[in-house]
């Protein structure tokens, strides 16, 4: 995130001293005449860049500034990507249109030509299209925003950015997927609502497991109270999940932030780890019973 700011506000800097060096140079040399309405083709060609040069370092500003804001809502930060991209995008067709304006003195022809460059893409990107309209109801209906953790087809990630045409997931890993926005369909949203992080834990058979569900409450009390902020309440016991090969398997949840819900999951098994072994209870190798003649 901080290389990407020092890179816009680089990026504004150099381009402003470009434009600052074109208009000094040709106003010395009287190749730029204060915008007025110019003819001549190097004339042209500077004017063009004094303009898009301003048109860009405009746009770094603005994103750098963007950049130095933190929203404490996830909808504000929704906004502020949704913005940095749509500047993107205003300096794109506004530099498009003035280099036309610059070297296409007949106003009609131009207009044509955008007629027919929209006809074009009406024609040729239905999901360019799309996507920019699965977007705009995205954010009207508040699906998701920016630091929201949703899971779409399989993949659980943060959002880090919401685009004019696709949406951005950072998983606890760091892998970025990009997703088209018109491809984001049965979105789950997961960061209303704490989830449940679960531990089966596995004792021996030869435990007395009525004695030891005794004791289980003030064990996962203990837990909570090392555990805070991290789970939300008191691990809570369900009861014998499984009749494993070599174990019964005891299942163990507990309430955390969606967030959390891997660590909640580790601080668990460690505590019912620790926990268990204080009470004489061992996790059991696995056992192989042989039967001979």
């Amino acid at each position: 995130m901080k290389n990407k700011k020092n890179r816009a506000l680089i990026r504004a800097i150099v381009c402003a001293v470009i434009a600052v060096l074109v208009y000094v140079i040709g106003r010395q040399t009287g190749m730029v005449k204060a915008f007025t309405p110019i003819d001549w083709s190097w004339e042209n060609f500077l004017r063009a860049i004094l303009i898009l040069m301003i048109l860009f370092a405009a746009e770094g500003l603005l994103h750098f500034i963007l950049s130095l804001l933190k929203p404490k809502s996830n909808r504000a930060r929704t906004m502020i990507s949704l913005i940095k991209n749509l500047m993107r995008y205003t300096v794109i067709l506004v530099g498009i249109c003035v280099l036309l304006s610059i070297f296409v003195k007949d106003i009609g022809t131009i207009l044509a030509g955008l007629g027919i460059i929209a006809l074009i893409i009406g024609f040729g990107a239905e999901s360019l299209i799309a996507d920019i309209v699965t977007g705009m109801f995205i954010l009207i209906d508040n699906q998701y925003n920016v630091g929201d953790i949703i899971e779409v087809d399989g993949f659980r990630g943060t959002v880090t950015e919401i685009n004019v045409r696709s949406t951005v997931l950072t998983d606890v890993g760091g892998n970025i997927k990009i997703i088209n926005n018109s491809d984001m369909k049965n979105v789950l949203n997961r960061s209303d609502n704490a989830s449940l992080s679960v531990s089966d834990f596995p004792i021996p058979y030869e435990t007395d497991i009525e004695a030891l569900e005794k004791q289980i409450p003030a064990l996962l009390q203990e837990i909570y109270e090392n555990n805070q902020p991290l789970m939300l309440n008191v691990p809570e016991y369900l009861g014998v999940n499984k009749l494993d090969d070599s174990a019964v398997v005891l299942r163990f949840t507990v309430d955390v932030a969606e967030g959390n819900i891997y660590m909640g999951a580790r601080a668990l098994n460690r505590g019912l780890f620790v926990g268990m072994r204080k009470l004489g209870i061992e996790v059991p190798f696995p056992q192989l019973d042989l039967h001979q003649k």
